[in-house]
């Protein structure tokens, strides 16, 4: 490990933490056996057991098993908001042996193709009002989906303001390969004994980068187990802490810090499955809330409600999140109303953390520090440690580290590097770290837009750009924000026949109706020409340091 010194480190924290042997479902068993009657998951006021719990994702898993045919290590596809049946959906897969690949309930068919044919998935769980984007894949590799509607959730009265796609009843699809989630779980099918332990791939979350197509990163169940268990402990997380889950459950901040690390606790977790500063006031003070990982967009949202006052936050013991760095401004607030926000970092390939602030010692608009046995560097072109205060690329190594990129050894190459004997993962990302150990964010050397927390691969949206008619030549970059921190720009080069006959609003039209909300480009400007390298590579960098900061 790096002999850089951490005086901050949390009070009574060893350095190195054991992590289970076991698999992720094993949490699902040990919470169900001590806290059979508790409530898991809350979901506009309607329950779910830890017991419910278990049995449900049994059954799910059974007819994985069963009815589509589902083997060890088999990729299954999870596509839903928050809700009870992405967790039982998660839990189900993972009780059946096999791989969760999560997917943004905000992708459409055209972006949903890659995921079933780089996996190769042939089932998909799937939310009742995203089917339709998914029932074009049934002809192209996908043999069974199993469509859920959330509304079979919501088993008594409620006064909280339920949305629309949640509240709408169960339909009935009678496709060839469809199976609707109330009759999976009313086949009982009971699953094979679990063999699935520790180093068996367990999810599988998808990264963009400079190559324009998603990558799945592959965990196991221990590098999971890792991250989830670290992030309760950081916290001295206890079973009666009731969690607010906000943050979206394909995400791995979401969860590992929402769904996992609760489950593995044995606490409460409210869900909202989609954002709706209202609705999360209300559940606060009704839940006794006590911790709550968020986005800095959404606690903006929150504290400018005009109706805050009314309601009583005071259970709130703990905020966290990441994702851009918190304003300023906004972190008084909430030290003003007694809350700390502790920052933190990751990516999918650490699936959530490998650094966060102190709890009793957070540092504003701070990555924080490296976590239990994680060895993380700044470094030089030549990969050796920098000082404290000069800018370099972070290198890490961790139990949490992803074991590569699914079938892609390439990618899996040239994300590592040996330093001293030890197997580092390069993150792209540029920092400088202080003299108590702290990780500052600088830049980034992947080229990549941070939106209100989504990560905006550049490639991956002009290669979808390039599926219009009209489009000759596109380059993405990012532009200011104030809301959102960055939004995407695209500069395109219309092909000659189409100029004038297209306007700009007509691409941002087209991009809303063919790639998921927050990749589409905001702005999109004409150019006759995009500038080129000697080797007729676009010179986005040029584009780029053209934009206002």
């Amino acid at each position: 490990m790096s002999d850089r010194h951490f005086p901050f480190w949390p009070k009574g924290h060893p350095r190195s933490m054991s992590i289970p042997a076991t698999s992720l479902f094993y949490n699902a068993e040990v919470a169900a056996a001590r806290y059979p009657d508790k409530p898991y998951l809350v979901f506009y006021d309607s329950t779910v057991s830890f017991a419910e719990f278990r049995d449900e994702a049994g059954r799910i898993a059974g007819f994985l098993q069963r009815e589509c045919g589902v083997r060890k290590g088999d990729r299954v596809l999870l596509f839903m908001q928050n809700s009870p049946q992405y967790v039982i959906g998660y839990y189900g897969i993972l009780r059946a042996d096999a791989v969760v690949v999560p997917v943004n309930p905000m992708n459409l068919a055209n972006e949903l193709r890659h995921y079933v044919r780089d996996s190769g998935a042939t089932v998909a769980l799937v939310a009742q009002e995203l089917y339709a984007q998914m029932k074009p894949l049934l002809a192209e590799g996908l043999k069974h989906i199993v469509v859920a509607a959330y509304s079979d959730c919501l088993k008594q009265p409620t006064d909280l303001k339920v949305p629309e796609f949640v509240a709408a009843p169960r339909q009935a699809i009678d496709d060839a390969g469809v199976t609707l989630w109330s009759a999976a779980l009313a086949a009982n099918h009971r699953p094979g004994p679990m063999t699935a332990g520790p180093d068996d791939l367990c999810v599988m979350p998808y990264t963009s980068g400079t190559t324009g197509h998603p990558k799945g990163c592959m965990h196991s169940h221990r590098t999971a187990m890792h991250t989830l268990v670290a992030g309760e402990y950081w916290f001295n997380m206890k079973p009666d802490t009731v969690r607010l889950a906000v943050l979206p459950f394909f995400h791995v901040t979401g969860m590992q810090g929402s769904m996992s690390g609760p489950l593995f606790t044995g606490a409460t977790v409210v869900l909202l499955p989609r954002w709706d500063r209202e609705a999360a006031a209300q559940l606060i003070q009704r839940y006794k809330i006590g911790a709550w990982t968020s986005i800095p967009t959404m606690v903006v949202d929150f504290l400018a409600n005009p109706k805050l006052a009314e309601y009583d936050l005071s259970s709130i013991q703990r905020m966290s999140g990441g994702g851009a760095a918190m304003p300023e401004a906004v972190a008084q607030k909430l030290l003003d109303m007694g809350i700390t926000y502790v920052e933190g970092y990751g990516l999918s390939e650490t699936i959530a953390p490998s650094h966060i602030n102190p709890p009793e010692r957070a540092k504003k608009q701070c990555l924080g520090i490296p976590l239990y046995d994680v060895d993380s560097r700044v470094v030089g072109p030549d990969f050796q440690e920098l000082p404290p205060g000069e800018a370099g690329e972070i290198v890490t190594r961790g139990p949490q580290v992803f074991l590569g990129y699914w079938n892609n050894p390439q990618a899996t190459e040239a994300a590592f590097v040996e330093i001293d004997g030890k197997r580092f993962f390069r993150t792209g990302d540029i920092a400088q770290a202080d003299a108590d150990g702290y990780f500052f964010m600088v830049d980034r050397l992947k080229r990549m837009i941070n939106a209100s927390g989504y990560k905006v691969w550049p490639a991956e949206v002009e290669a979808l750009l390039y599926g219009h008619p009209a489009i000759q030549e596109a380059c993405v970059i990012g532009t200011k924000d104030a809301h959102r921190g960055e939004s995407v720009k695209a500069i395109v080069v219309l092909k000659e026949a189409h100029r004038g006959k297209v306007s700009e609003q007509d691409i941002v039209d087209w991009a809303r109706a063919n790639m998921a909300a927050y990749k589409a480009p905001r702005i999109v400007a004409f150019a006759d020409v995009l500038p080129k390298s000697a080797t007729g590579k676009i010179m986005w960098r040029a584009l780029q340091e053209k934009e206002p900061t």
